[in-house]
Protein backbone atom coordinates (compact mmCIF):
# COMPACT_ATOMS: atom_id res chain seq x y z
CA UNK A 1 0.00 0.00 0.00
CA UNK A 2 2.83 2.38 0.86
CA UNK A 3 4.52 1.66 -2.47
CA UNK A 4 1.25 2.31 -4.33
CA UNK A 5 0.76 5.61 -2.51
CA UNK A 6 4.33 6.66 -3.32
CA UNK A 7 3.80 5.80 -6.99
CA UNK A 8 0.59 7.82 -7.10
CA UNK A 9 2.33 10.74 -5.44
CA UNK A 10 5.10 10.59 -8.02
CA UNK A 11 2.52 10.78 -10.83
CA UNK A 12 0.83 13.83 -9.29
CA UNK A 13 3.55 15.95 -7.69
CA UNK A 14 2.64 18.16 -4.78
CA UNK A 15 1.74 21.69 -5.79
CA UNK A 16 1.12 20.75 -9.43
CA UNK A 17 -2.20 22.27 -10.50
CA UNK A 18 -2.18 20.96 -14.08
CA UNK A 19 -4.20 17.82 -13.29
CA UNK A 20 -6.70 19.62 -11.09
CA UNK A 21 -7.08 22.31 -13.74
CA UNK A 22 -7.85 19.67 -16.36
CA UNK A 23 -10.43 18.08 -14.05
CA UNK A 24 -12.13 21.43 -13.50
CA UNK A 25 -12.05 22.12 -17.25
CA UNK A 26 -13.59 18.71 -18.01
CA UNK A 27 -16.27 19.28 -15.39
CA UNK A 28 -17.08 22.66 -16.93
CA UNK A 29 -17.37 21.14 -20.42
CA UNK A 30 -19.72 18.42 -19.19
CA UNK A 31 -21.82 21.04 -17.38
CA UNK A 32 -22.10 23.22 -20.48
CA UNK A 33 -23.09 20.23 -22.62
CA UNK A 34 -25.80 19.24 -20.12
CA UNK A 35 -27.41 22.69 -20.20
CA UNK A 36 -26.81 23.30 -23.91
CA UNK A 37 -30.50 22.81 -24.89
CA UNK A 38 -31.55 25.41 -22.32
CA UNK A 39 -28.86 27.82 -23.50
CA UNK A 40 -30.00 27.34 -27.08
CA UNK A 41 -33.52 28.40 -26.12
CA UNK A 42 -32.45 31.27 -23.85
CA UNK A 43 -29.81 33.18 -25.81
CA UNK A 44 -30.52 32.44 -29.49
CA UNK A 45 -33.22 33.03 -32.09
CA UNK A 46 -34.84 29.63 -31.47
CA UNK A 47 -37.75 30.87 -29.33
CA UNK A 48 -39.17 33.28 -31.90
CA UNK A 49 -38.81 30.81 -34.76
CA UNK A 50 -40.39 27.80 -33.07
CA UNK A 51 -43.34 29.85 -31.77
CA UNK A 52 -44.07 31.21 -35.25
CA UNK A 53 -43.93 27.77 -36.84
CA UNK A 54 -46.09 26.23 -34.12
CA UNK A 55 -48.75 28.93 -34.52
CA UNK A 56 -48.65 28.37 -38.28
CA UNK A 57 -49.57 24.72 -37.78
CA UNK A 58 -52.42 25.67 -35.46
CA UNK A 59 -53.64 28.31 -37.90
CA UNK A 60 -53.79 25.78 -40.70
CA UNK A 61 -55.86 23.52 -38.46
CA UNK A 62 -53.37 20.66 -38.67
CA UNK A 63 -52.68 18.94 -35.36
CA UNK A 64 -49.73 16.73 -36.30
CA UNK A 65 -48.60 18.00 -39.70
CA UNK A 66 -45.84 19.09 -39.95
CA UNK A 67 -44.66 16.77 -37.20
CA UNK A 68 -42.95 18.14 -34.10
CA UNK A 69 -39.64 16.70 -35.32
CA UNK A 70 -39.90 18.67 -38.56
CA UNK A 71 -40.84 21.91 -36.80
CA UNK A 72 -38.01 21.58 -34.27
CA UNK A 73 -35.48 20.63 -36.96
CA UNK A 74 -36.47 23.53 -39.21
CA UNK A 75 -36.35 25.89 -36.23
CA UNK A 76 -32.86 24.66 -35.35
CA UNK A 77 -31.49 25.15 -38.85
CA UNK A 78 -33.02 28.63 -39.14
CA UNK A 79 -31.54 29.44 -35.73
CA UNK A 80 -28.10 28.23 -36.80
CA UNK A 81 -28.36 30.30 -39.99
CA UNK A 82 -29.28 33.45 -38.06
CA UNK A 83 -26.75 32.87 -35.29
CA UNK A 84 -23.82 31.79 -37.48
CA UNK A 85 -22.01 35.19 -37.33
CA UNK A 86 -22.36 35.11 -33.53
CA UNK A 87 -21.11 31.53 -33.33
CA UNK A 88 -18.16 32.32 -35.61
CA UNK A 89 -17.11 35.32 -33.54
CA UNK A 90 -17.43 33.39 -30.29
CA UNK A 91 -15.33 30.55 -31.71
CA UNK A 92 -12.71 32.82 -33.25
CA UNK A 93 -12.24 35.16 -30.30
CA UNK A 94 -12.72 32.83 -27.34
CA UNK A 95 -13.05 29.10 -27.82
CA UNK A 96 -10.36 28.53 -30.43
CA UNK A 97 -7.61 30.44 -28.54
CA UNK A 98 -8.61 28.56 -25.39
CA UNK A 99 -8.27 25.17 -27.08
CA UNK A 100 -4.87 26.22 -28.44
CA UNK A 101 -3.74 27.28 -24.96
CA UNK A 102 -3.24 30.89 -25.95
CA UNK A 103 -5.55 32.25 -23.24
CA UNK A 104 -6.84 31.01 -19.90
CA UNK A 105 -10.39 30.00 -18.98
CA UNK A 106 -10.92 33.31 -17.17
CA UNK A 107 -9.97 35.23 -20.32
CA UNK A 108 -11.94 32.95 -22.65
CA UNK A 109 -15.29 33.08 -20.87
CA UNK A 110 -15.98 36.82 -21.50
CA UNK A 111 -14.80 36.50 -25.08
CA UNK A 112 -17.15 33.56 -25.71
CA UNK A 113 -20.12 35.26 -24.08
CA UNK A 114 -19.68 38.77 -25.52
CA UNK A 115 -21.02 38.01 -29.05
CA UNK A 116 -24.19 36.55 -27.51
CA UNK A 117 -24.54 39.63 -25.31
CA UNK A 118 -24.32 41.88 -28.39
CA UNK A 119 -26.91 39.78 -30.23
CA UNK A 120 -29.37 39.90 -27.36
CA UNK A 121 -28.87 43.64 -26.86
CA UNK A 122 -29.72 44.19 -30.53
CA UNK A 123 -32.98 42.23 -30.19
CA UNK A 124 -34.21 43.00 -26.65
CA UNK A 125 -36.88 45.64 -26.06
CA UNK A 126 -35.90 48.56 -23.87
CA UNK A 127 -39.09 48.14 -21.78
CA UNK A 128 -38.25 44.53 -20.90
CA UNK A 129 -34.64 45.41 -20.15
CA UNK A 130 -35.71 48.25 -17.88
CA UNK A 131 -38.17 45.97 -16.07
CA UNK A 132 -35.55 43.42 -15.01
CA UNK A 133 -32.97 46.13 -14.36
CA UNK A 134 -35.35 47.69 -11.84
CA UNK A 135 -35.94 44.29 -10.22
CA UNK A 136 -32.19 43.65 -9.98
CA UNK A 137 -31.50 47.04 -8.44
CA UNK A 138 -34.32 46.65 -5.92
CA UNK A 139 -33.24 43.18 -4.76
CA UNK A 140 -29.48 43.85 -4.66
CA UNK A 141 -29.27 47.54 -3.84
CA UNK A 142 -26.89 47.00 -0.94
CA UNK A 143 -24.78 44.26 -2.50
CA UNK A 144 -24.34 44.98 -6.20
CA UNK A 145 -23.52 48.10 -8.19
CA UNK A 146 -26.29 49.72 -10.16
CA UNK A 147 -27.28 47.75 -13.24
CA UNK A 148 -26.83 50.03 -16.19
CA UNK A 149 -29.49 50.24 -18.85
CA UNK A 150 -29.08 50.76 -22.55
CA UNK A 151 -26.34 49.71 -24.87
CA UNK A 152 -24.25 52.84 -25.08
CA UNK A 153 -20.50 52.87 -25.12
CA UNK A 154 -18.93 51.56 -21.94
CA UNK A 155 -22.20 50.19 -20.55
CA UNK A 156 -22.44 46.51 -19.63
CA UNK A 157 -25.72 44.75 -18.89
CA UNK A 158 -25.59 41.80 -16.54
CA UNK A 159 -26.63 38.47 -18.05
CA UNK A 160 -29.07 37.84 -15.20
CA UNK A 161 -30.92 40.94 -16.40
CA UNK A 162 -30.38 40.53 -20.14
CA UNK A 163 -31.38 36.87 -20.59
CA UNK A 164 -34.93 37.02 -19.08
CA UNK A 165 -35.57 40.37 -20.78
CA UNK A 166 -34.45 38.89 -24.10
CA UNK A 167 -36.70 35.84 -23.66
CA UNK A 168 -39.75 37.98 -22.92
CA UNK A 169 -39.00 40.10 -25.98
CA UNK A 170 -38.70 37.00 -28.14
CA UNK A 171 -42.00 35.62 -26.81
CA UNK A 172 -43.74 38.88 -27.65
CA UNK A 173 -42.32 39.04 -31.16
CA UNK A 174 -43.12 35.37 -31.74
CA UNK A 175 -46.77 35.95 -30.86
CA UNK A 176 -46.88 39.11 -32.99
CA UNK A 177 -45.65 37.14 -36.00
CA UNK A 178 -48.06 34.33 -35.13
CA UNK A 179 -51.01 36.74 -35.12
CA UNK A 180 -50.14 37.96 -38.61
CA UNK A 181 -49.87 34.33 -39.75
CA UNK A 182 -53.21 33.24 -38.31
CA UNK A 183 -55.21 36.28 -39.49
CA UNK A 184 -55.72 35.25 -43.18
CA UNK A 185 -56.60 31.71 -42.12
CA UNK A 186 -59.18 33.11 -39.71
CA UNK A 187 -60.74 35.07 -42.57
CA UNK A 188 -61.02 31.88 -44.62
CA UNK A 189 -62.66 30.10 -41.68
CA UNK A 190 -65.20 32.93 -41.28
CA UNK A 191 -66.06 32.95 -44.99
CA UNK A 192 -66.55 29.18 -45.09
CA UNK A 193 -68.62 29.21 -41.88
CA UNK A 194 -70.85 31.97 -43.28
CA UNK A 195 -71.39 30.09 -46.54
CA UNK A 196 -72.21 26.79 -44.84
CA UNK A 197 -74.67 28.50 -42.50
CA UNK A 198 -76.37 30.31 -45.39
CA UNK A 199 -76.69 27.02 -47.28
CA UNK A 200 -78.33 25.36 -44.28
CA UNK A 201 -75.53 22.86 -43.64
CA UNK A 202 -75.69 23.19 -39.86
CA UNK A 203 -74.27 19.78 -39.04
CA UNK A 204 -71.21 20.06 -41.30
CA UNK A 205 -68.13 21.37 -39.43
CA UNK A 206 -66.75 24.37 -41.36
CA UNK A 207 -63.17 23.26 -40.68
CA UNK A 208 -63.61 20.23 -42.91
CA UNK A 209 -64.30 22.51 -45.90
CA UNK A 210 -61.90 25.33 -44.96
CA UNK A 211 -58.86 23.08 -44.39
CA UNK A 212 -58.12 22.32 -48.06
CA UNK A 213 -58.69 25.98 -48.97
CA UNK A 214 -56.23 27.13 -46.29
CA UNK A 215 -53.63 24.64 -47.48
CA UNK A 216 -54.17 25.67 -51.10
CA UNK A 217 -53.91 29.35 -50.17
CA UNK A 218 -50.67 28.79 -48.23
CA UNK A 219 -49.13 26.82 -51.10
CA UNK A 220 -50.17 29.33 -53.79
CA UNK A 221 -48.59 32.27 -51.98
CA UNK A 222 -45.39 30.22 -51.40
CA UNK A 223 -45.95 30.49 -47.67
CA UNK A 224 -42.90 28.59 -46.49
CA UNK A 225 -40.59 30.86 -48.46
CA UNK A 226 -42.35 34.00 -47.24
CA UNK A 227 -42.46 32.90 -43.60
CA UNK A 228 -38.85 31.75 -43.48
CA UNK A 229 -37.65 34.91 -45.20
CA UNK A 230 -39.66 37.10 -42.83
CA UNK A 231 -38.28 35.29 -39.78
CA UNK A 232 -34.69 35.67 -40.92
CA UNK A 233 -35.17 39.33 -41.86
CA UNK A 234 -36.74 40.04 -38.45
CA UNK A 235 -33.30 39.51 -36.87
CA UNK A 236 -31.46 41.84 -39.23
Amino acid sequence: MANAANSLASLIPAGDTAVSGRIVQLFGIVTVLSIAPGLLVMVTAFTRVVIALSILRSGLGLQTTPANLIIISLSLFITFFVMMPTFDQSWRDGLQPLMKGQITEEEALPRIAEPFRDFMLDQVRSQDLALFSDFAQASNRDRLPEVQQGSGEGEVVDFRVLVPAFMISELRRGFEIGFLIVLPFLVIDLIVATLTMSMGMMMLPPTIISLPFKILFFVLIDGWNMLTGSLVRSFM
